[in-house]
């Protein structure tokens, strides 16, 4: 059977612009890539993506814009993939784009991720599969995180192994052999620190997390930001998103802990954010993955350096990148959305109530012809 080419697209809580990847597709699903590709946001989308994860003014407009704005970086991506293989519109089976989120509240029945899968169907002439979140969620599932599966298909191993993600937020997938897996979100990876460093030093992040590990990790601080968020002691599934981990979250809790006293340095700060990001991800590694017998990371977070030796110092097992198995760290999530197009387009049911706490598993997606 000839393998299926699809283009997953994934803009993530970072927001600093899409990726995109081709692949194609076995008929047991295993992927192969065959390129990749990114288109940066201008800082006006950032912008007003960023704002638009809280109320304002004419906000049903602005997020209609911005969705087609955003169309238009993900065709970019597209074209770029296309331009770069030779490989003609008609030769591809679907698009698989997540969209922008800019509002997650499983809770209240809903999650929002800005996209227009019409219009870039429009612009790319290939069809669009998109909105994977809000099936699961009218299920009664957290709609997040929605990789686990695909997880298991492409790092499952004869060992118990565990997969975290360290996006805008950090997620991490279980994998026992012979068992369902399971996944969750373990709170803010990227999403706090880049915020402070952009604030502090006018760049969108810390790269290699240089700039963080000058600093000093302040304890009474990084104590106090897990103590005091009852988030971190929920049980899987959950899933959060900066509905939650945003700057007045952090600026209430270091006026908790500062009292008047003279203030944090801002690279304490950021080492303490990045102690954050590894104690909460190796804490929830360590209670539901206990006998892994290594750790794989993706997304921004692995290519910071000082994150990766802390992580490692925090768990009992090797960590390496996705790389050691196969798959290059910025290529993991937008991966996933092809793969989760190409399971749409299959009818497999691969939302995981084990995963997201629905009442079952479900077909993720809805196609938008080209």
């Amino acid at each position: 059977m000839k393998e299926a080419l699809y283009i997953g697209l994934m803009s993530g809580t970072s927001m600093d612009g899409a990726d995109a990847v081709l692949a194609s597709f076995d008929a047991y699903g295993k992927p192969r890539v065959i390129a990749r590709s990114e288109a940066a946001f201008s800082n006006y989308l950032r912008e007003e993506f960023l704002s638009l994860n809280s109320s304002g003014s004419d906000e049903l407009a602005r997020g209609a814009v911005a969705a087609n704005a955003l169309a238009e970086v993900y065709a970019q991506a597209v074209n770029n993939i296309l331009n770069r293989t030779g490989v003609a519109p008609s030769q591809i089976a679907a698009l698989g784009a997540h969209g922008q989120t800019v509002r997650h509240q499983p809770a209240q029945g809903y999650t929002i991720q800005l996209n227009a899968p019409a219009y870039l169907a429009e612009l790319t002439g290939i069809a669009v599969v998109a909105d994977f979140r809000s099936r699961d969620v009218a299920a009664g599932g957290q709609g997040a995180p929605l990789v686990p599966m695909f997880h298991a298909g492409v790092f499952a191993s004869e060992q118990s192994r565990a997969v975290l993600n360290l996006g805008g937020i950090g997620n991490v997938t279980v994998l026992n052999p012979g068992q369902n897996p399971i996944g969750f979100d373990t709170g803010p990876a990227n999403v706090l620190m880049d915020l402070w460093c952009e604030i502090h030093t006018g760049k969108a992040y810390d790269k290699d997390g240089s700039w963080g590990a000058c600093g000093i990790i302040q304890d009474g601080l990084l104590t106090h930001l897990i103590e005091s968020e009852p988030w971190f002691l929920l049980a899987a599934p959950k899933s959060t998103g900066r509905d939650l981990f945003h700057l007045r979250w952090l600026e209430s809790r270091m006026n908790d802990v500062n009292r008047g006293q003279t203030p944090f340095k801002p690279q304490d700060v950021q080492a303490t954010l990045r102690a954050l990001t590894a104690k909460s991800a190796t804490d929830a590694i360590n209670k539901y993955a206990p006998n892994a017998a290594d750790v794989l990371v993706c997304g921004g977070g692995a290519r910071n350096a000082a994150l990766m030796a802390e992580l490692q110092q925090r768990l009992p097992c090797p960590v390496h990148t996705t790389e050691h198995a196969g798959i290059a760290t910025q290529d993991v999530e937008a991966l996933a959305f092809a793969w989760l197009a190409w399971a749409h387009q299959q009818g497999k049911a691969v939302g995981n109530p084990a995963v997201t706490g629905a009442r079952g598993a479900r077909i993720l997606g809805a196609t938008w012809p080209a």
